[in-house]
């Protein structure tokens, strides 16, 4: 690929430079490949803009050679209405555009969608602020800071951050780079807390989330995964050592197999360690590395190109680095890449990194940041990429490829001749061709020069006798892989229709399963009727019980009342009997008093 002159930059104001393609004027970072009289080689030239205010004391202005990568950052000199000063926002790469939304400025957090277009170099403003609610009403897009933007498609994936106004779950917007119009994604499933300073990785139509802080500051090291299809949240167990709890870390994704955690800061110191998680196993290591090692470091940015993982920037609260590091996974290596200015962007608090590759180059591209104050600026990092040694590798190894399939095209059984049957064939084609080619063109000197030697020409014939056996070898095979790819497919049909029979069992059986689970729902609803019912029966009893004890209670009192009633009674009755007697007897004197003379009264004067 292309790279600056190795010459020594000494300190001073990153100039400005322009990617241009040609003279006429049409801005990219590269150039199309051109073709040489030795090798194919691919070239490119970047026009530096020079100041006239710039000091004596200025660096050299860099330049791109054929071999070897940049030297160092620069400024990208872009056109375009350009954006407030940022930091702490978040940017992605959607198609040859730059996505950068919010962040925050000087006057507070921002809810902007800038766009870089890679095409014309130029900066844009999307027009559209608002997305529809489930409702259809428009609702004003957050301000938000510390939130990770993905790429999916056409669309670029807003996931958390701190936000104003604030939420209690995490929230997935999703801008359409096409109509420039946000929509927000209802979420289901285990949604976790809101956060800020996490990392979230794509891996096909997934996304990957792990650690941040939460509203309360909270340091943590959660893994949760979202599918976007069905657009439900899912909390991921892991066992092994897993990450202590962070913010401000860096992570990627190598392979959609293994998930690597970089640095970040603790809740009370900064970090430099890193953690691999394979999600075959799903089992947390950590990667221990013999020799050099980054200092601790928050903040960065990461970026993985093929197997190298290139990481700018990052701090602690004393100090920033400014060393640009590639950490090798396959070698398991770290090396520093540059270091960069003081003046660089690279060494500011909150910047932005994404990988472009525009036009078959790769560069790094570094957004915004704050050091004393917010910078809009734009620096891009050209990476090493020999292109011309692949294609000669890849040509190479096309030459081998063939070779060894020629040497075990004579050995191969059928089912490998089956798969290549149609290669073995113009190979040998081809074969014939050019031997027979070759036995023209001898002919035709022997009869031009009759001093050549007639052996050279019977070699020929018996070459070309053998060639034609093998070919007839090669057709008996290709016959017998054909017979056996029949068998195969025959094979296969019969598995497929197995395989229907299976799953139309299996439908079978989840019907049953879900009769069984409708029956089981039934015979639970009559448990639990049953169950009210021996409630109901038991209170009843108890309460009967405590009205026999009540009568049982009154009956004693009716009892007792009644016995010393039946005692008056006879006490009434016998003093009834003596009154009887007393009149009796009283009728008696008043009789014989009656039958007595009556004695003669004295008269009654009045």
């Amino acid at each position: 690929m292309f790279s600056f002159s190795r010459r020594r930059m000494k300190l001073g104001r990153v100039k400005k430079v322009q990617l241009s393609e040609s003279a006429n004027g049409i801005k990219s970072p590269t150039r199309p490949p051109k073709q040489s009289n030795n090798s194919n080689v691919e070239s490119a030239m970047l026009a530096v803009n020079h100041s006239d205010e710039l000091e004596s004391h200025c660096p050299p202005a860099p330049v791109i050679n054929s071999s070897g990568n940049s030297e160092n950052w620069m400024v990208l000199s872009v056109a375009g209405e350009t954006p407030v000063p940022r930091f702490n926002h978040a940017a992605t790469v959607v198609g040859n555009k730059m996505i950068v939304v919010g962040g925050e400025s000087a006057n507070g957090l921002l809810d902007d969608v800038q766009v870089l277009n890679f095409d014309t170099f130029s900066w844009t403003m999307a027009s559209s602020k608002l997305y529809l609610s489930p409702s259809n009403l428009p609702l004003k897009i957050p301000s938000c800071k510390g939130h990770s933007l993905v790429s999916w498609g056409k669309k670029a994936l807003l996931v958390g951050g701190r936000t104003d106004p604030a939420n209690d779950k995490v929230s997935v917007w999703s801008f359409d780079t096409e109509t420039e119009c946000w929509s927000v994604m209802e979420a289901k499933g285990e949604i976790p807390v809101a956060r800020s300073g996490h990392t979230v990785v794509r891996a096909s139509s997934v996304l990957i989330l792990f650690g941040g802080e939460d509203a309360k500051k909270k340091k943590l090291n959660d893994l949760h995964m979202f599918d976007l299809k069905s657009l439900t949240w899912l909390t991921l167990q892991c066992t092994g050592t897993r990450p202590s709890p962070r913010s401000n870390h860096i992570a990627t994704l190598y392979d959609d197999k293994t998930l690597f955690v970089f640095g970040g800061a603790s809740k009370s110191r900064t970090l430099n360690d890193l953690y691999s998680l394979d999600f075959e196993t799903m089992v947390w290591s950590r990667i221990k590395i013999r020799g050099f090692h980054p200092s601790p470091r928050a903040g960065c940015c990461g970026i993985l190109c093929g197997t190298k993982w290139y990481i700018a920037g990052g701090g602690s609260r004393k100090k920033r680095h400014a060393e640009t590091f590639i950490y090798d996974i396959l070698k398991s290596e770290w090396s520093v890449a540059i270091t960069p200015l003081p003046s660089s962007i690279t060494t500011n608090k909150g910047f932005s990194l994404v990988l472009v590759q525009h036009k078959d180059k790769d560069f790094l591209v570094a957004f915004g940041g704050c050091k004393k104050e917010p910078s809009n600026q734009v620096e891009v990092l050209i990476i090493e990429k020999n292109e011309s040694s692949m294609g000669r590798r890849s040509t190479l190894s096309k030459s081998v490829g063939q070779m060894q399939f020629a040497k075990r095209s004579s050995s191969a059984g059928p089912a490998s001749q089956m798969i290549n049957g149609s290669s073995q064939s113009s190979v040998a084609s081809a074969a014939k061709q050019n031997l027979a080619s070759v036995i023209e063109h001898g002919s035709d000197d022997r009869s031009g020069a009759l001093s050549a030697p007639t052996s050279i020409y019977q070699f020929y014939d018996t070459r070309m006798a053998s060639l034609s056996r093998k070919n007839g070898i090669l057709e008996v095979q290709l016959a017998t892989a054909l017979a056996s790819r029949d068998t195969a497919e025959r094979t296969l049909a019969a598995a497929l229709k197995s395989k229907e029979e299976m799953e139309k069992k299996f439908a079978d059986a989840m019907k049953e399963m879900e009769l069984l689970k409708e029956k089981l729902t039934g015979i639970e609803l009559a448990h639990e009727e049953a169950n009210n019912l021996s409630n109901i029966v038991h209170s009843d009893n108890v309460r009967l019980e405590h009205d026999v004890a009540f009568l049982k209670a009154v009956l004693d009192d009716t009892q007792k009342e009644l016995h010393s009633t039946r005692g008056v009674l006879a006490g009434e009755r016998a003093r009834a009997f003596q009154l009887q007697v007393e009149v009796f007897h009283l009728k008696q004197r008043l009789q014989s008093m009656e039958n007595r003379a009556p004695t003669p009264r004295k008269p009654f004067n009045v």
